[in-house]
């Protein structure tokens, strides 16, 4: 809705994977870069921005990533280092 003449939503596009359903290996990512976009839209870039260089400075690093990218953290893990990212 980029006239912003009707509520916006705002979604990832995936699956509920109850195959990994309480297994703390789901990626975050997604959901955060939503989030994200979310911000945008209601116009606080600044922090929108800062969401999205959290979450590149993550994969850029490759240390703190889910099982589906190669790593061995946590659904928690990678949403608590986004966090202390943006928190900076």
């Amino acid at each position: 809705n980029p006239d912003k003449t009707v509520p916006s939503m705002f979604e990832p596009t995936h699956g509920s994977a109850p195959d990994i359903a309480g297994q703390g290996i789901a990626n975050p990512m997604a959901q955060i870069l939503t989030g994200a976009m979310m911000l945008r839209h209601l116009g606080e870039d600044a922090a929108a921005a800062n969401v999205d260089a959290a979450v590149l400075q993550l994969l850029e690093q490759g240390e703190t990533i889910t099982p589906d990218l190669g790593g061995s953290s946590t659904t928690e893990g990678v949403g608590d280092a986004i966090a202390e990212i943006v928190s900076r």
